[in-house]
């Protein structure tokens, strides 16, 4: 009876592994496995390859690891971080030249490099021949000027490949940052993108104390901050509700109804909202646990952050009104991006 292709494999693989049951922890005295959708079969320094077939309907992939090289993980493109293309958009608007720029890098990279083969050539020609001594320092001249000119470039491209990649990193936080949901009202749900253009949103993050502290001091700016476009969004993470406490006397029935409106943003979801939290923090370097504050620019973008209070004075005195006579000219004016 004649034996199918893919009972040859599953035969020949039964003699090196065990079935496929195995405990994803690494062992000392056995080999790791980690299962993922692509059909390979790695093994430590060798690699062994083969396709999927329909008579194998089942891809799988297997990593197995000595005991010298278990932190040596082999991550798929689902682990990377994924660009938007909206953020990749945003990333060439902001920097409109930075594309054209390294391609000429890398040109004149590829023209350097090809200049310093033909005068290394050039210079070993000139070395193995007598009579053409008095070339040899005109040669290494110009081989240094390839070779710095290489260098040169090389460096400017790496430079600015890397502030790209920062900038499509903070473009693709603030775009999750924009997805996030915020409650107006009891029967209206919105996502911060809505906002842009029409508040400077101001998070401040951290346990119940902290918020209801910070909504206190806030009492004297309220007026200036609503000149301003400034909303407040109170992320408790510590408690799921926040109960504010509002003078409703009659005679400070204006004020208590402009600290209303002020404070009158709350967020739904309040998982995604504290994993987009914690990532921030970990990538500042921040402890967990730490309260924080963070102040977006009116078209949504990240203006200014810290550890502790928001400085609501420092808002009033930096920011512009968002009406009257210098409202539409110092529309752009919210600070530097972060």
């Amino acid at each position: 009876m004649a034996v199918s292709l893919s009972t040859l494999i599953i035969s020949s693989f039964n003699n090196i592994a065990p079935p496929l049951h195995f405990s994803p922890t690494p062992s000392h005295n056995a080999p790791d496995f980690k299962f993922c959708r692509r059909s390979c079969f790695h093994v430590h320094r060798k690699t062994v390859s083969f396709s999927s077939s329909p008579r194998l309907p089942v891809s799988l992939r297997f990593h197995v690891y000595g005991r010298r090289n278990l932190a040596n993980y082999i991550y798929s493109a689902a682990d990377k971080p994924e660009i938007s293309s909206t953020a990749k958009i945003r990333s060439e608007v902001l920097s409109p030249f930075r594309s054209v720029r390294m391609f000429f890098y890398l040109t004149f990279i590829a023209s350097g490099t090809l200049g310093g083969l033909i005068a290394t050539t050039q210079l070993l020609g000139a070395l193995a021949n007598s009579s053409r001594a008095d070339e040899v320092p005109d040669i290494l001249k110009g081989l240094g000027i390839d070779f710095g000119a290489v260098a040169l470039f090389a460096f400017l491209y790496f430079r600015e490949n890397n502030a790209k990649n920062a900038q499509l990193a903070r473009l693709s936080r603030e775009e999750s940052l924009s997805n996030l949901k915020l409650r107006v009202d009891q029967n209206k749900v919105i996502p911060i993108s809505t906002l842009r253009g029409i508040a400077r949103l101001v998070i401040c993050a951290g346990p119940e104390s902290f918020v209801i502290e910070a909504f206190k001091s806030s009492e004297p700016f309220t007026e200036q901050l609503l000149e301003r476009g400034v909303l407040v969004v109170p992320l408790a993470t510590d408690v799921t509700t926040l109960n504010f406490e509002f003078d409703e006397r009659e005679e400070v029935k204006d004020i208590t109804s402009k600290r209303k409106k002020l404070w009158r943003l709350t967020p739904v979801y309040m998982t995604e909202w504290s994993a987009w939290l914690d990532e921030q923090k970990k990538l500042a370097g921040v402890s967990s646990d730490s309260p924080v504050y963070l102040s977006l620019r009116m078209d949504g973008r990240v203006r200014g952050s810290g550890v502790g209070y928001p400085p609501w004075n420092a808002l009033v005195a930096q920011l512009p009104p968002v009406k009257g006579l210098w409202s539409g000219l110092l529309d752009g004016m919210d600070g530097r991006v972060l």
